[in-house]
């Protein structure tokens, strides 16, 4: 069967927010009256274990090798055994170098040809059943061939070398696509997938958020560590909840307005200098602006269903800030560390007499 770990977690908002190079919350040991938790930053259901715990947003540390040695040498699909009446495939790692002899596979609802040699993909026209398709990690320099797999509904061509989206216009009931860590400079060729809910193009090349209008049905965006400039061209996504753009070159938080239906945003990593732009995104639970330039608290008075809030390492040093968040009764967890506040030594009490309800400050529980 194949393992569906890494695509468990369906239930994205308490799963994903802030995660920092430098500034993980690891699990201290020798603490044993207080807790200290981690959270993820981007997308969790594309990729192993491994791979989450060394990258944040797709940021992935480009000189470690990928989970598969690449000098390894291909073996003959004639030595792997299919079962014909299969509906879960798995065929992780077994060397395989070339797409051939899968036409038993007639049932087969799920494939999984993750850390492989694969380097093209091909013979797959007879596999039309197939609703989930897996190529992660593997040596792909194209998305080509797939235009008979009109029911897929998953794919996964993350951790590959691909350059651009394209090849996937017959793909209509696709509903996620992971391109996580590949080398797409562009968003595009996408307009035919109107039933997308779900979109990880982080760690590639792009530097300009376009051509998502017809996604009106996308749900979550994952776009860290690229070179973005500008939040742009969200006007139509009026389903997101969750927008990850973690780890680019964002300086102004713009062009939200329309997202009214907004839970999730991450921004953290990016040249944020003052919070402002969210005035129609009233829905927000989690803000994520950790790691910026921001010097005051302001302009989120009205976030009232705020339940976490990242500001750590940015330049706040006023304990009056902290009234803006005030009305946000449900706010549960708070980052405030590596700002100039944290000096205080009664920085915790503080933080905790202003927002009697937060039972997270930084990494460590509240112990009551």
């Amino acid at each position: 069967m194949w393992l569906m770990s890494a695509y468990a977690s369906t239930g994205l908002a308490a799963r994903l927010s802030g995660v920092f190079t430098g500034n993980m919350a690891s699990l201290s040991v020798g603490e044993l009256q207080e807790m200290e938790v981690d959270r993820r930053g981007e997308s969790e259901e594309s990729g192993d274990d491994e791979t989450r715990r060394k990258s944040i947003n797709g940021d992935v540390d480009p000189n470690q090798p990928t989970a598969t040695t690449k000098e390894e040498s291909p073996v003959d699909m004639d030595t792997i055994t299919l079962d014909p009446e299969e509906e879960d495939v798995d065929l992780v790692h077994c060397r395989i170098g070339k797409i051939e002899g899968l036409e038993v596979l007639q049932k087969a609802k799920t494939l999984s040809l993750r850390q492989n040699l694969i380097k093209k993909i091909e013979n797959l026209d007879s596999l039309s059943a197939l609703r989930e398709l897996d190529f992660y990690d593997n040596q792909i320099r194209k998305l080509e061939n797939l235009h008979n797999l009109t029911e897929l509904e998953q794919l996964d061509v993350s951790f590959n070398v691909l350059r651009k989206v394209e090849g996937l216009e017959q793909l209509t009931r696709l509903k996620k696509l992971f391109l996580l860590h590949n080398k797409i400079s562009s968003i595009a060729n996408l307009e035919h997938l109107s039933g997308l809910e779900m979109l990880e193009l982080g760690s590639n090349r792009i530097r300009v958020i376009e051509n998502l209008d017809s996604l009106t049905s996308l749900q979550s965006l994952f776009l860290g560590t690229n070179k973005i400039t500008r939040l742009q061209n969200l006007d139509a996504l009026h389903n997101l909840t969750v927008l990850s753009i973690q780890s680019n070159r964002i300086t102004k938080i713009e062009g939200l307005q329309n997202l009214i239906n907004l839970k999730e945003l991450y921004l953290s990593h990016n040249g944020v200098e003052v919070i402002e732009g969210l005035e129609n995104n009233k829905k927000l639970t989690t803000l994520d602006i950790a790691a910026n330039r921001v010097k005051k608290i302001e302009n989120i008075s009205h976030l009232t269903e705020l339940q976490e809030f990242w500001m750590n390492d940015n330049q706040i040093d006023n304990w009056s800030d902290l009234d803006e968040l005030k009305n946000a009764t449900s706010l549960e967890t708070v980052y405030l560390e590596r700002n100039p506040l944290q000096k205080d030594p009664q920085y915790r009490r503080k933080i905790m007499l202003a927002l009697p309800s937060v039972r997270q400050i930084d990494a460590t529980f509240i112990r009551f």
